[in-house]
Protein backbone atom coordinates (compact mmCIF):
# COMPACT_ATOMS: atom_id res chain seq x y z
CA UNK A 1 0.00 0.00 0.00
CA UNK A 2 2.73 2.44 0.88
CA UNK A 3 4.45 2.05 -2.90
CA UNK A 4 0.61 2.47 -4.61
CA UNK A 5 0.25 5.55 -2.35
CA UNK A 6 3.61 7.12 -3.32
CA UNK A 7 2.91 5.98 -6.70
CA UNK A 8 -0.14 8.04 -6.51
CA UNK A 9 1.44 10.78 -5.25
CA UNK A 10 4.06 11.39 -7.35
CA UNK A 11 1.17 10.79 -10.46
CA UNK A 12 -0.77 13.69 -8.76
CA UNK A 13 1.82 15.70 -8.22
CA UNK A 14 3.21 15.56 -11.82
CA UNK A 15 -0.31 16.36 -13.40
CA UNK A 16 -0.42 19.09 -11.20
CA UNK A 17 2.47 20.64 -12.01
CA UNK A 18 1.35 20.03 -15.88
CA UNK A 19 -1.56 22.12 -15.42
CA UNK A 20 -0.02 24.48 -13.32
CA UNK A 21 1.85 25.28 -16.70
CA UNK A 22 -1.82 25.65 -18.29
CA UNK A 23 -2.75 27.70 -15.25
CA UNK A 24 0.25 29.87 -15.99
CA UNK A 25 -0.85 30.51 -19.43
CA UNK A 26 -4.28 32.07 -17.95
CA UNK A 27 -2.12 34.59 -16.12
CA UNK A 28 -0.21 35.49 -20.06
CA UNK A 29 -3.86 35.74 -21.11
CA UNK A 30 -5.00 38.34 -18.59
CA UNK A 31 -1.56 39.99 -19.04
CA UNK A 32 -1.85 40.45 -22.64
CA UNK A 33 -5.23 41.39 -22.34
CA UNK A 34 -4.81 44.24 -20.62
CA UNK A 35 -2.08 45.15 -22.15
CA UNK A 36 -4.01 45.68 -25.53
CA UNK A 37 -7.39 46.04 -24.27
CA UNK A 38 -7.26 50.29 -25.34
CA UNK A 39 -6.74 49.13 -28.56
CA UNK A 40 -9.35 49.62 -31.01
CA UNK A 41 -9.15 48.72 -34.84
CA UNK A 42 -10.96 50.61 -37.09
CA UNK A 43 -11.62 49.76 -41.16
CA UNK A 44 -8.75 51.07 -43.36
CA UNK A 45 -11.61 52.65 -45.94
CA UNK A 46 -15.45 51.75 -46.11
CA UNK A 47 -16.68 50.12 -49.41
CA UNK A 48 -18.30 52.07 -51.42
CA UNK A 49 -20.69 50.67 -52.81
CA UNK A 50 -21.17 47.61 -50.14
CA UNK A 51 -20.35 44.58 -51.30
CA UNK A 52 -22.61 41.39 -51.86
CA UNK A 53 -23.31 39.55 -48.48
CA UNK A 54 -24.61 35.61 -48.21
CA UNK A 55 -25.75 34.80 -45.52
CA UNK A 56 -25.61 31.15 -44.28
CA UNK A 57 -28.14 29.97 -41.91
CA UNK A 58 -27.27 26.18 -41.21
CA UNK A 59 -30.09 23.95 -39.47
CA UNK A 60 -30.83 20.83 -38.30
CA UNK A 61 -33.85 20.34 -36.38
CA UNK A 62 -34.53 23.67 -34.67
CA UNK A 63 -38.14 24.16 -34.83
CA UNK A 64 -38.43 26.28 -31.97
CA UNK A 65 -36.12 28.87 -32.67
CA UNK A 66 -36.06 28.94 -36.77
CA UNK A 67 -38.21 31.53 -37.29
CA UNK A 68 -36.80 33.71 -34.45
CA UNK A 69 -33.45 33.68 -36.50
CA UNK A 70 -34.76 34.44 -39.92
CA UNK A 71 -36.80 37.55 -38.47
CA UNK A 72 -33.44 38.60 -36.98
CA UNK A 73 -31.60 38.06 -40.64
CA UNK A 74 -34.17 39.70 -42.45
CA UNK A 75 -33.67 42.60 -40.28
CA UNK A 76 -30.55 43.64 -40.66
CA UNK A 77 -29.93 46.90 -41.99
CA UNK A 78 -28.35 45.71 -45.26
CA UNK A 79 -29.65 46.59 -48.76
CA UNK A 80 -32.18 43.95 -49.84
CA UNK A 81 -30.06 43.84 -53.36
CA UNK A 82 -27.01 43.30 -52.17
CA UNK A 83 -27.63 40.75 -49.86
CA UNK A 84 -28.23 36.74 -50.47
CA UNK A 85 -29.80 34.25 -47.61
CA UNK A 86 -29.21 31.00 -47.41
CA UNK A 87 -31.04 28.05 -44.99
CA UNK A 88 -29.19 25.53 -45.07
CA UNK A 89 -31.85 23.11 -43.80
CA UNK A 90 -30.84 19.47 -43.24
CA UNK A 91 -33.78 18.76 -40.77
CA UNK A 92 -35.90 15.62 -40.43
CA UNK A 93 -38.58 17.54 -38.53
CA UNK A 94 -41.25 20.14 -38.68
CA UNK A 95 -38.60 22.87 -38.86
CA UNK A 96 -38.36 22.09 -42.82
CA UNK A 97 -42.20 22.94 -42.79
CA UNK A 98 -41.72 26.14 -40.70
CA UNK A 99 -38.47 27.43 -43.15
CA UNK A 100 -40.14 26.63 -46.11
CA UNK A 101 -43.56 28.82 -44.77
CA UNK A 102 -41.45 31.58 -43.73
CA UNK A 103 -38.93 31.68 -46.83
CA UNK A 104 -41.99 31.99 -48.92
CA UNK A 105 -43.60 34.82 -47.43
CA UNK A 106 -40.10 36.49 -47.27
CA UNK A 107 -39.61 36.12 -51.03
CA UNK A 108 -42.65 37.63 -51.36
CA UNK A 109 -41.52 40.52 -49.47
CA UNK A 110 -38.40 41.10 -51.85
CA UNK A 111 -35.72 39.44 -49.93
CA UNK A 112 -33.35 36.75 -51.89
CA UNK A 113 -33.78 33.71 -49.83
CA UNK A 114 -33.00 30.39 -50.53
CA UNK A 115 -34.44 26.87 -48.57
CA UNK A 116 -31.59 24.59 -50.25
CA UNK A 117 -32.09 20.92 -48.67
CA UNK A 118 -29.89 18.04 -49.34
CA UNK A 119 -30.58 14.15 -49.83
CA UNK A 120 -28.10 12.97 -47.42
CA UNK A 121 -26.53 15.26 -44.23
CA UNK A 122 -23.03 14.39 -45.33
CA UNK A 123 -20.51 15.97 -43.45
CA UNK A 124 -23.24 17.61 -40.78
CA UNK A 125 -22.59 21.06 -40.35
CA UNK A 126 -19.16 21.27 -42.92
CA UNK A 127 -21.13 19.80 -45.47
CA UNK A 128 -23.82 22.00 -45.19
CA UNK A 129 -21.89 25.26 -45.06
CA UNK A 130 -19.51 24.14 -48.00
CA UNK A 131 -22.37 22.79 -50.09
CA UNK A 132 -23.89 26.34 -49.86
CA UNK A 133 -21.05 28.01 -50.74
CA UNK A 134 -20.93 26.15 -54.02
CA UNK A 135 -24.09 28.68 -54.97
CA UNK A 136 -23.00 31.67 -53.12
CA UNK A 137 -23.10 34.39 -54.85
CA UNK A 138 -21.31 36.57 -52.05
CA UNK A 139 -17.47 37.75 -51.80
CA UNK A 140 -18.40 37.74 -47.76
CA UNK A 141 -20.58 35.15 -45.81
CA UNK A 142 -21.87 35.36 -42.84
CA UNK A 143 -22.23 32.52 -40.64
CA UNK A 144 -25.63 32.25 -37.84
CA UNK A 145 -26.48 29.35 -35.62
CA UNK A 146 -30.24 28.55 -35.07
CA UNK A 147 -29.49 29.95 -31.24
CA UNK A 148 -28.25 33.34 -32.37
CA UNK A 149 -30.15 36.44 -32.84
CA UNK A 150 -27.94 39.06 -34.59
CA UNK A 151 -28.62 43.06 -34.22
CA UNK A 152 -29.66 44.74 -37.14
CA UNK A 153 -26.12 47.01 -37.01
CA UNK A 154 -24.45 43.99 -36.99
CA UNK A 155 -23.36 44.01 -41.04
CA UNK A 156 -22.58 47.86 -41.00
CA UNK A 157 -20.53 47.24 -38.03
CA UNK A 158 -18.61 45.04 -39.41
CA UNK A 159 -17.74 44.09 -43.55
CA UNK A 160 -16.14 47.62 -43.68
CA UNK A 161 -12.52 45.72 -41.99
CA UNK A 162 -12.63 43.62 -45.11
CA UNK A 163 -11.68 46.80 -47.15
CA UNK A 164 -7.71 45.68 -46.16
CA UNK A 165 -7.48 42.34 -48.33
CA UNK A 166 -5.32 40.72 -45.88
CA UNK A 167 -8.33 40.34 -43.33
CA UNK A 168 -9.81 36.65 -43.87
CA UNK A 169 -12.45 36.76 -41.34
CA UNK A 170 -13.96 38.54 -38.35
CA UNK A 171 -15.39 37.15 -35.36
CA UNK A 172 -17.84 39.12 -32.79
CA UNK A 173 -18.05 38.44 -29.32
CA UNK A 174 -21.21 35.89 -28.17
CA UNK A 175 -23.77 37.47 -26.12
CA UNK A 176 -26.82 35.49 -23.67
CA UNK A 177 -30.30 36.35 -24.28
CA UNK A 178 -31.25 34.13 -21.19
CA UNK A 179 -27.68 33.80 -18.89
CA UNK A 180 -30.15 35.12 -15.83
CA UNK A 181 -32.79 31.89 -16.51
CA UNK A 182 -31.16 29.43 -14.17
CA UNK A 183 -27.91 28.26 -11.65
CA UNK A 184 -26.82 26.04 -15.12
CA UNK A 185 -27.03 29.08 -17.73
CA UNK A 186 -25.48 31.43 -15.29
CA UNK A 187 -22.30 29.29 -15.30
CA UNK A 188 -22.15 29.05 -18.56
CA UNK A 189 -21.96 32.62 -19.32
CA UNK A 190 -18.96 33.21 -17.25
CA UNK A 191 -17.35 30.42 -18.86
CA UNK A 192 -17.88 31.80 -22.28
CA UNK A 193 -17.37 35.68 -20.77
CA UNK A 194 -13.58 34.60 -19.91
CA UNK A 195 -13.45 32.85 -23.38
CA UNK A 196 -14.84 35.43 -25.75
CA UNK A 197 -13.14 38.74 -23.69
CA UNK A 198 -10.13 37.64 -22.27
CA UNK A 199 -9.09 34.69 -24.55
CA UNK A 200 -9.86 35.85 -28.43
CA UNK A 201 -9.22 40.23 -27.11
CA UNK A 202 -5.82 38.79 -25.89
CA UNK A 203 -4.82 36.45 -28.86
CA UNK A 204 -6.10 38.50 -31.68
CA UNK A 205 -4.32 41.67 -30.52
CA UNK A 206 -1.14 40.01 -29.67
CA UNK A 207 -1.17 38.70 -33.14
CA UNK A 208 -1.74 35.16 -32.00
CA UNK A 209 -3.71 32.56 -33.36
CA UNK A 210 -7.46 32.71 -32.58
CA UNK A 211 -10.20 30.73 -33.81
CA UNK A 212 -14.03 31.16 -35.52
CA UNK A 213 -15.92 29.88 -33.20
CA UNK A 214 -18.64 28.33 -35.43
CA UNK A 215 -21.10 31.27 -35.63
CA UNK A 216 -21.74 35.16 -35.58
CA UNK A 217 -19.01 35.64 -37.57
CA UNK A 218 -17.98 36.83 -41.22
CA UNK A 219 -15.66 35.12 -43.92
CA UNK A 220 -14.23 36.49 -46.83
CA UNK A 221 -15.17 33.79 -49.58
CA UNK A 222 -11.81 33.73 -51.00
CA UNK A 223 -9.92 33.07 -47.46
CA UNK A 224 -12.34 30.02 -47.29
CA UNK A 225 -11.41 28.52 -50.44
CA UNK A 226 -7.94 29.28 -50.46
CA UNK A 227 -7.70 27.68 -47.23
CA UNK A 228 -9.35 24.07 -48.62
CA UNK A 229 -13.01 24.96 -47.59
CA UNK A 230 -14.95 23.34 -44.95
CA UNK A 231 -13.36 19.36 -43.81
CA UNK A 232 -15.84 17.64 -42.02
CA UNK A 233 -13.06 15.20 -40.42
CA UNK A 234 -13.52 17.02 -37.17
CA UNK A 235 -16.24 17.79 -35.08
CA UNK A 236 -15.12 21.39 -35.05
CA UNK A 237 -14.85 22.48 -38.41
CA UNK A 238 -14.19 26.42 -37.63
CA UNK A 239 -11.23 25.68 -35.46
CA UNK A 240 -9.66 23.26 -38.49
CA UNK A 241 -10.86 25.82 -40.88
CA UNK A 242 -9.39 28.76 -38.55
CA UNK A 243 -5.96 27.06 -38.54
CA UNK A 244 -5.78 25.96 -41.76
CA UNK A 245 -6.54 29.71 -43.04
CA UNK A 246 -4.02 31.46 -40.39
CA UNK A 247 -1.27 29.04 -41.22
CA UNK A 248 -1.93 30.57 -44.91
CA UNK A 249 -1.23 34.15 -43.74
CA UNK A 250 -4.80 34.83 -43.39
CA UNK A 251 -5.31 37.50 -40.79
CA UNK A 252 -8.16 37.25 -38.51
CA UNK A 253 -10.11 39.98 -36.32
CA UNK A 254 -11.89 40.10 -33.07
CA UNK A 255 -14.47 42.63 -31.90
CA UNK A 256 -15.49 42.52 -28.37
CA UNK A 257 -17.56 45.28 -28.59
CA UNK A 258 -19.72 44.19 -31.34
CA UNK A 259 -22.10 41.35 -29.45
CA UNK A 260 -24.77 38.80 -31.18
CA UNK A 261 -27.04 37.44 -28.45
CA UNK A 262 -27.68 33.74 -28.17
CA UNK A 263 -29.42 31.04 -26.45
CA UNK A 264 -27.47 29.28 -24.01
CA UNK A 265 -28.53 25.27 -23.44
CA UNK A 266 -30.68 24.89 -20.48
CA UNK A 267 -30.90 21.42 -19.78
CA UNK A 268 -27.40 19.65 -18.26
CA UNK A 269 -27.74 17.00 -20.94
CA UNK A 270 -28.21 19.72 -24.02
CA UNK A 271 -24.65 21.49 -22.32
CA UNK A 272 -22.57 18.10 -21.91
CA UNK A 273 -23.32 17.53 -25.86
CA UNK A 274 -22.00 20.66 -26.84
CA UNK A 275 -19.15 20.54 -24.56
CA UNK A 276 -18.58 17.16 -25.93
CA UNK A 277 -18.76 17.94 -29.44
CA UNK A 278 -16.37 20.52 -28.74
CA UNK A 279 -13.70 19.04 -26.44
CA UNK A 280 -13.84 16.06 -29.02
CA UNK A 281 -13.30 18.27 -32.07
CA UNK A 282 -10.59 20.36 -30.34
CA UNK A 283 -8.32 16.98 -30.22
CA UNK A 284 -8.80 16.16 -33.35
CA UNK A 285 -8.01 19.16 -34.94
CA UNK A 286 -4.96 19.21 -32.18
CA UNK A 287 -4.08 16.01 -33.88
CA UNK A 288 -4.33 17.04 -37.73
CA UNK A 289 -3.06 20.35 -37.30
CA UNK A 290 -0.38 20.11 -34.94
CA UNK A 291 2.09 19.23 -37.13
CA UNK A 292 0.94 21.73 -39.81
CA UNK A 293 1.53 24.33 -37.12
CA UNK A 294 5.07 22.97 -36.15
CA UNK A 295 6.19 22.33 -39.66
CA UNK A 296 4.89 25.79 -40.90
CA UNK A 297 7.54 28.81 -40.83
CA UNK A 298 5.87 31.25 -38.30
CA UNK A 299 7.39 32.59 -35.56
CA UNK A 300 7.68 30.10 -32.14
CA UNK A 301 5.37 32.45 -30.06
CA UNK A 302 2.92 31.27 -32.41
CA UNK A 303 3.45 27.84 -32.27
CA UNK A 304 3.62 27.64 -29.01
CA UNK A 305 0.91 29.30 -28.55
CA UNK A 306 -0.81 27.37 -31.23
CA UNK A 307 -0.05 24.16 -29.38
CA UNK A 308 -1.44 25.06 -25.94
CA UNK A 309 -4.59 26.13 -27.80
CA UNK A 310 -4.99 22.83 -29.43
CA UNK A 311 -4.18 20.73 -26.58
CA UNK A 312 -5.73 22.90 -23.84
CA UNK A 313 -8.97 19.86 -23.90
CA UNK A 314 -6.71 17.65 -22.73
CA UNK A 315 -6.54 19.28 -19.10
CA UNK A 316 -10.15 17.77 -18.49
CA UNK A 317 -8.95 13.70 -18.60
CA UNK A 318 -5.83 15.05 -16.25
CA UNK A 319 -8.60 16.74 -13.98
CA UNK A 320 -10.66 13.53 -13.91
CA UNK A 321 -6.83 11.65 -12.98
CA UNK A 322 -6.41 14.00 -10.39
CA UNK A 323 -9.50 14.24 -9.07
CA UNK A 324 -9.27 10.28 -8.40
CA UNK A 325 -5.60 10.64 -7.09
CA UNK A 326 -6.75 13.17 -3.98
CA UNK A 327 -7.18 11.21 -1.44
CA UNK A 328 -4.09 9.49 -2.47
CA UNK A 329 -1.80 13.37 -2.44
CA UNK A 330 -3.39 13.31 1.00
CA UNK A 331 -1.76 10.58 2.53
CA UNK A 332 1.07 10.79 4.94
CA UNK A 333 3.33 9.19 2.77
CA UNK A 334 3.43 12.36 0.49
CA UNK A 335 4.77 14.36 3.07
CA UNK A 336 8.21 12.86 3.71
CA UNK A 337 9.80 15.32 1.17
CA UNK A 338 8.62 18.17 4.00
CA UNK A 339 9.43 16.00 6.93
CA UNK A 340 5.72 14.80 7.73
CA UNK A 341 4.54 18.33 8.01
CA UNK A 342 1.43 18.55 6.79
CA UNK A 343 1.50 22.90 6.97
CA UNK A 344 5.04 22.59 5.62
CA UNK A 345 3.72 20.72 2.07
CA UNK A 346 1.01 23.09 2.13
CA UNK A 347 3.07 25.96 2.06
CA UNK A 348 5.83 24.94 -0.09
CA UNK A 349 3.73 22.75 -2.38
CA UNK A 350 0.18 22.66 -2.29
CA UNK A 351 -0.36 26.76 -1.96
CA UNK A 352 2.33 27.76 -4.89
CA UNK A 353 0.55 24.82 -7.07
CA UNK A 354 -2.77 25.79 -6.52
CA UNK A 355 -2.19 29.40 -7.02
CA UNK A 356 -0.99 28.45 -10.62
CA UNK A 357 -3.60 26.24 -11.52
CA UNK A 358 -6.58 26.47 -9.76
CA UNK A 359 -6.01 30.91 -8.59
CA UNK A 360 -5.49 31.28 -12.46
CA UNK A 361 -8.84 29.84 -13.06
CA UNK A 362 -9.89 32.01 -10.42
CA UNK A 363 -8.63 35.22 -11.56
CA UNK A 364 -9.40 34.88 -15.04
CA UNK A 365 -13.38 34.91 -15.12
CA UNK A 366 -13.11 37.63 -12.42
CA UNK A 367 -11.39 39.78 -15.21
CA UNK A 368 -14.14 39.16 -17.34
CA UNK A 369 -16.65 39.75 -15.22
CA UNK A 370 -15.02 43.00 -13.75
CA UNK A 371 -14.81 44.33 -17.41
CA UNK A 372 -17.96 43.40 -18.46
CA UNK A 373 -20.09 44.24 -15.45
CA UNK A 374 -20.90 47.54 -13.20
CA UNK A 375 -21.81 45.44 -10.34
CA UNK A 376 -19.29 42.17 -10.97
CA UNK A 377 -19.00 41.49 -7.58
CA UNK A 378 -22.21 40.80 -7.40
CA UNK A 379 -21.67 37.59 -9.53
CA UNK A 380 -18.13 36.05 -8.05
CA UNK A 381 -20.27 34.01 -5.79
CA UNK A 382 -20.73 31.98 -9.03
CA UNK A 383 -17.23 31.52 -9.86
CA UNK A 384 -17.02 28.57 -7.07
CA UNK A 385 -20.02 27.19 -8.79
CA UNK A 386 -18.38 27.67 -12.04
CA UNK A 387 -15.59 25.94 -11.09
CA UNK A 388 -17.28 22.80 -9.49
CA UNK A 389 -19.08 22.33 -12.36
CA UNK A 390 -16.05 22.13 -14.48
CA UNK A 391 -14.67 19.17 -12.49
CA UNK A 392 -18.22 17.62 -12.54
CA UNK A 393 -18.14 18.05 -16.45
CA UNK A 394 -14.33 16.54 -16.49
CA UNK A 395 -15.85 12.76 -16.96
CA UNK A 396 -18.03 13.77 -20.05
CA UNK A 397 -15.11 16.09 -21.58
CA UNK A 398 -12.33 13.09 -20.53
CA UNK A 399 -14.32 10.29 -22.55
CA UNK A 400 -14.67 13.22 -25.55
CA UNK A 401 -11.00 13.57 -25.63
CA UNK A 402 -10.41 9.67 -25.03
CA UNK A 403 -12.66 8.93 -27.77
CA UNK A 404 -10.71 11.56 -30.42
CA UNK A 405 -7.46 10.16 -29.35
CA UNK A 406 -8.22 6.62 -30.36
CA UNK A 407 -10.61 7.83 -33.62
CA UNK A 408 -13.46 6.77 -32.62
CA UNK A 409 -15.92 8.17 -34.73
CA UNK A 410 -19.63 9.48 -33.87
CA UNK A 411 -22.32 12.13 -35.63
CA UNK A 412 -22.24 16.09 -35.04
CA UNK A 413 -25.00 15.71 -32.45
CA UNK A 414 -26.91 19.21 -32.61
CA UNK A 415 -27.32 21.01 -28.86
CA UNK A 416 -31.24 20.69 -28.34
CA UNK A 417 -32.65 25.10 -28.47
CA UNK A 418 -35.95 25.21 -26.88
CA UNK A 419 -36.43 29.30 -27.55
CA UNK A 420 -36.42 29.76 -23.84
CA UNK A 421 -35.51 33.05 -22.72
CA UNK A 422 -37.71 33.86 -19.45
CA UNK A 423 -38.29 31.48 -16.29
CA UNK A 424 -42.05 31.47 -17.35
CA UNK A 425 -40.99 29.28 -20.46
CA UNK A 426 -41.41 25.83 -18.72
CA UNK A 427 -38.95 23.26 -19.78
CA UNK A 428 -41.45 20.20 -20.39
CA UNK A 429 -43.49 22.29 -22.96
CA UNK A 430 -40.63 22.60 -24.88
CA UNK A 431 -39.99 18.39 -24.34
CA UNK A 432 -39.58 17.29 -28.56
CA UNK A 433 -35.55 17.54 -28.22
CA UNK A 434 -33.97 15.81 -25.55
CA UNK A 435 -30.31 15.17 -24.81
CA UNK A 436 -29.19 11.49 -24.44
CA UNK A 437 -28.12 10.90 -20.89
CA UNK A 438 -26.01 7.35 -21.37
CA UNK A 439 -24.21 6.28 -18.26
CA UNK A 440 -21.98 9.07 -17.73
CA UNK A 441 -24.69 10.58 -15.29
CA UNK A 442 -24.12 7.27 -12.99
CA UNK A 443 -19.98 7.82 -12.45
CA UNK A 444 -20.12 11.01 -11.86
CA UNK A 445 -22.52 10.00 -9.20
CA UNK A 446 -20.25 7.25 -8.04
CA UNK A 447 -17.79 10.09 -8.09
CA UNK A 448 -19.42 12.46 -5.64
CA UNK A 449 -20.16 9.18 -3.73
CA UNK A 450 -15.90 8.77 -3.07
CA UNK A 451 -15.94 11.99 -2.24
CA UNK A 452 -18.44 12.33 0.39
CA UNK A 453 -16.18 9.73 2.24
CA UNK A 454 -13.28 11.44 1.77
CA UNK A 455 -14.88 14.75 3.25
CA UNK A 456 -15.55 11.93 6.19
CA UNK A 457 -11.78 10.86 6.36
CA UNK A 458 -10.13 14.52 6.25
CA UNK A 459 -12.86 15.92 9.20
CA UNK A 460 -11.87 12.98 11.17
CA UNK A 461 -7.83 13.26 10.16
CA UNK A 462 -8.10 16.93 10.85
CA UNK A 463 -6.89 17.80 7.36
CA UNK A 464 -8.74 21.04 6.94
CA UNK A 465 -6.53 22.55 4.18
CA UNK A 466 -7.81 19.53 2.00
CA UNK A 467 -11.79 20.51 2.99
CA UNK A 468 -12.01 23.12 0.36
CA UNK A 469 -11.03 21.10 -2.56
CA UNK A 470 -12.95 18.41 -1.38
CA UNK A 471 -15.89 20.11 -0.95
CA UNK A 472 -15.59 21.54 -4.52
CA UNK A 473 -15.41 18.57 -6.29
CA UNK A 474 -18.01 16.31 -4.64
CA UNK A 475 -19.92 19.42 -5.38
CA UNK A 476 -19.24 19.62 -8.90
CA UNK A 477 -19.77 16.04 -9.62
CA UNK A 478 -22.91 16.06 -7.45
CA UNK A 479 -24.33 18.31 -9.03
CA UNK A 480 -23.76 17.96 -12.49
CA UNK A 481 -25.18 14.17 -12.15
CA UNK A 482 -28.49 15.12 -10.39
CA UNK A 483 -29.01 17.64 -12.79
CA UNK A 484 -28.65 15.14 -15.96
CA UNK A 485 -30.69 12.79 -14.28
CA UNK A 486 -33.51 14.92 -13.13
CA UNK A 487 -33.01 18.17 -15.50
CA UNK A 488 -36.54 19.11 -15.04
CA UNK A 489 -37.43 19.04 -11.68
CA UNK A 490 -33.53 20.40 -10.62
CA UNK A 491 -34.25 23.76 -13.27
CA UNK A 492 -37.31 24.43 -11.37
CA UNK A 493 -35.60 24.46 -7.50
CA UNK A 494 -32.42 26.18 -8.85
CA UNK A 495 -34.48 28.90 -11.03
CA UNK A 496 -33.89 32.27 -9.45
CA UNK A 497 -37.70 33.31 -7.67
CA UNK A 498 -37.42 36.75 -9.16
CA UNK A 499 -38.88 37.33 -12.83
CA UNK A 500 -37.71 40.95 -13.10
CA UNK A 501 -34.35 39.42 -12.37
CA UNK A 502 -34.58 36.51 -15.42
CA UNK A 503 -34.99 39.14 -18.01
CA UNK A 504 -33.06 38.40 -21.31
CA UNK A 505 -29.78 39.94 -20.97
CA UNK A 506 -27.54 41.43 -24.47
CA UNK A 507 -24.40 40.68 -22.80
Amino acid sequence: MHTLELIGAVTYFTLLIVLSCYGLHRYLMIYLFYRHRRERWEPKTRFDPLPRVTIQLPLYNEMYVAERLLDAVVALDYPKDRLEIQVLDDSTDETTAIVARKTAALRRQGFDIRHIRRRERVGYKAGALQHGLRSARGELIAIFDADFVPRPDLLQRTIHYFTDPGIGMLQARWGHLNDRYSLLTRVQSIFLDGHFLIEQTARSRSGRFFNFNGTAGLWRRRCIEDSGGWHSDTLAEDLDLSYRAQIRGWRFVFLPDVVVPAELPVEMNAFKTQQHRWAKGSIQTCKKMLPVLWRSPLPWKIKLEGTIHLTSNFGYLLVLILCCLFRASASTSTMAATGGNAWTRMMLVDLPLFLAASGSVVAFYICAQKELHAHWWKRLVYVPLMMAVGIGLSVNNARAVIEAVFNHRSEFIRTPKYGVTAAQVRLRSRGAYQALRGLIPYVELGLAGYFSFALADYIAAGMWGALPFALIIQGGFLYVGLMSLGQRAWTRVFRSANPADLAPAGA
